[in-house]
């Protein structure tokens, strides 16, 4: 019976949408549709962008939200996101929360920094959605900006959320909206969620803190995707003005190894220009000719592969042998000269990081490798320009058909760092050659997943 009376709700319901719409005029209806479908397609962005902010969260920092978020634990994410911290020296008393309280180091970190402006912290209080906005603007570093709005530019701000300063209880309050709506802090899909009172969700306050890291540069950094047709300008002009890496106190231990045979070739990188990518949907592909890599781009957009795009420079360096020629030095090459005559070369590379939007688009990227830009012989043809033997592209997590290697990276002082790409077996013995040639050597060793190809060349087996 139940069934029955839905049955006749849902055929009246029908009934009457059929009857408004032959009663609104064939214009309304037409204009009507785009606007329907803009907002379903907001919608969808919007939830993959909370989706995204929450997975990067979750992978690359650890932090996730419960389904009802407190002022605690939201405090808490943010202290950890940006890496504050706080010690007994700094400690601040707090009227109702504990010294000995989780939440306190972090709160007093963010008290610090001026985050937090009250002694009453209201950790186990369900957070809000405007009180995660006002820590949020802090955080991001615009209250200054936010405070320079009078009233007239903060009522046109907040007239887009359908908020009045009335509501917010103060010119500050209603400032630190306003520029948390112009600066697109929050985004017009959650605009909705700014009712005085309304409890924060999960993906709100995910991406709230994830935009929080992307003002601090602390997120993803990309210089494009591979359906933007500018991608290719964009990648020449990273390319261009890529130069040779200075290693500076590195190089003595690197170079070091190369000479002993420890190592057959180092790079140089710059952590500045890091990815930051999710690691179960990234990629990394080296390689040294533009040509190649504008065709790369080409060659996936071909195949319906999407992904984010980020040029990372590289210096590779290697023994060139005197029996292959007096060496002649370039803006792409550089060389010093040993002992025994031979020559320490560097050469100007880059690795192109991928962020691909499935792991099963990820999976996908190494058949095409291998079909399109693999060499197998000398007169092979269908492949894209400047194809390599051994093509070397890796992964930080498994993948089907893939080799285990071990990376042994050098920190320095600065934001250069040295790596050699090793077996897996004789990992410990170039950690330990690395630290007989400097003791006080930064070595962070660890393994990860690369194509067989460059793994049969570090075995020294067929180029096959």
């Amino acid at each position: 019976m139940a069934h029955s009376f839905l049955r006749s709700k849902k055929a009246l319901a029908a009934t009457l949408s059929l009857s408004l719409l032959a009663a609104i005029p064939a214009p309304a209806l037409a204009a009507a549709a785009p606007a329907a479908v803009a907002a379903q397609a907001n919608q969808s962005t919007a939830a993959a962008s909370t989706e995204n902010y929450a997975l990067f969260l979750s992978s690359k920092l650890g932090i996730t939200f419960g389904t009802a978020p407190t002022r605690g634990a939201f405090i808490i994410a943010i202290a950890q996101a940006l890496q504050l911290t706080s010690d007994s020296a700094d400690a601040v008393a707090f009227t109702d929360l504990a010294s000995s309280s989780p939440v306190a180091p972090a709160a007093s970190a963010l008290y610090n920094k001026g985050i937090i402006q009250s002694k009453s912290v209201l950790a186990e209080q369900r957070l809000s959605a405007l009180q995660a906005v006002f820590l949020a603007v802090k955080a991001a570093e615009l209250k200054e900006l936010a405070y320079t709005y009078p009233a007239d530019k903060v009522a046109a701000a907040l007239k887009r959320a359908k908020l009045t300063a009335t509501q917010l209880g103060s010119l500050t309050a209603a400032q630190e909206i306003a520029a948390a709506i112009d600066t697109g802090l929050v985004e017009p899909a959650d605009y909705g969620q700014l009712t005085p009172g309304a409890p924060a969700s999960a993906g709100f306050a995910a991406k709230l803190l994830g935009r929080v890291l992307e003002t601090q540069g602390l997120y993803k950094h990309y210089i494009g995707e591979t359906s933007d047709f500018d991608i290719y300008a964009k990648l020449t002009d990273a390319y261009r003005t890529s130069d040779i890496i200075d290693g500076g106190e590195l190089e003595s231990v690197v170079d070091g190894a190369l000479q002993q045979g420890l190592v057959t070739g180092y790079n140089l990188k710059d952590s500045r220009y890091d990815a930051n990518f999710v690691d179960s949907l990234a990629i990394t592909y080296g390689h040294s000719d533009l040509k190649h890599a504008i065709q790369l781009i080409g060659l996936l957009r071909s195949e319906g592969i999407h992904a984010k795009v980020q040029f990372e420079p590289k210096t590779s360096a290697f023994v060139h042998l005197i029996e292959w020629g007096e060496p002649e030095p370039s803006s792409d090459y550089q060389y010093k000269k040993l002992d025994n005559g031979n020559y320490i070369a560097s050469a100007k590379e880059y690795d192109i990081a991928f962020e691909f939007d499935s792991a099963a688009d990820k999976a996908r990227f190494q058949p095409v490798i291998l079909q399109y830009a693999k060499k197998n012989s000398e007169d092979v043809q269908g492949l894209i320009s400047g194809s390599w033997w051994q093509p070397l592209y890796y992964s930080n997590t498994e993948l089907a058909d893939y080799d285990i290697i071990t990376n042994n990276k050098l920190i320095g002082s600065g934001s250069v760092y040295a790596q050699s790409f090793s077996l897996t077996k004789d990992a410990e013995a170039v950690s330990e050659g690395f630290k007989k040639l400097n003791p006080d050597a930064k070595i962070v060793s660890y393994n990860f997943w690369v194509d067989h190809p460059f793994h049969n060349y570090l075995t020294g087996e067929s180029h096959l």
